[in-house]
């Protein structure tokens, strides 16, 4: 998985320690199918996930990195859950915990395909039949598909 550069600068300073981050999870919305990618990183389905640069906002984030990892332009619709997640450590060793902001968006155009080595594939599920992944994503698939108004915020 590509780290962002800020994050690798940061790295040189504190190693592996403990870093927090903003985070953003696409759960994009085509009918009733819903976006999802394979991370290349542990071979699981995941609605698109990613990074927030240093003073981009969370909605913009999620577009970009929809665009980016899978060719697919979408519209951020409303921010449907804020939560932070557990400490996770990355296979290069590096900890780190995410304040998770999950969109839901909507479809507007492009052919859904790797787009980047963030992902192995691409594709289009239907929202009552998504293949095992996390539960807490698979929650936030569903979070989003419930939205009709408000966000859900976890302490």
């Amino acid at each position: 998985m590509p780290i962002p550069d800020f994050v690798v600068r940061l790295r040189e300073h504190i190693g592996h320690d403990l870093l927090w981050l903003p985070g953003v999870t696409a759960v994009v919305l085509r009918g009733d199918e819903v976006l999802l990618v394979r991370r290349s990183d542990n071979g699981r389905w995941a609605p698109v996930t990613g990074i927030v640069d240093p003073g981009e906002h969370p909605a913009v984030a999620a577009a970009r990195e929809t665009e980016e990892e899978t060719g697919v332009s979408c519209e951020v619709e409303a921010l449907v859950w804020v939560n932070v997640t557990s400490e996770r450590t990355h296979v290069n060793g590096d900890r780190a915990q995410y304040l998770d902001h999950t969109f839901r968006c909507r479809y507007v155009s492009g052919t859904a395909h790797v787009a980047d080595d963030e992902s192995s594939e691409v594709r289009w599920c239907p929202v009552g039949d998504l293949p095992e992944m996390e539960p807490v994503l698979a929650e936030r698939i569903h979070t989003a598909v419930r939205h009709r108004g408000g966000v859900r915020l976890d302490g």
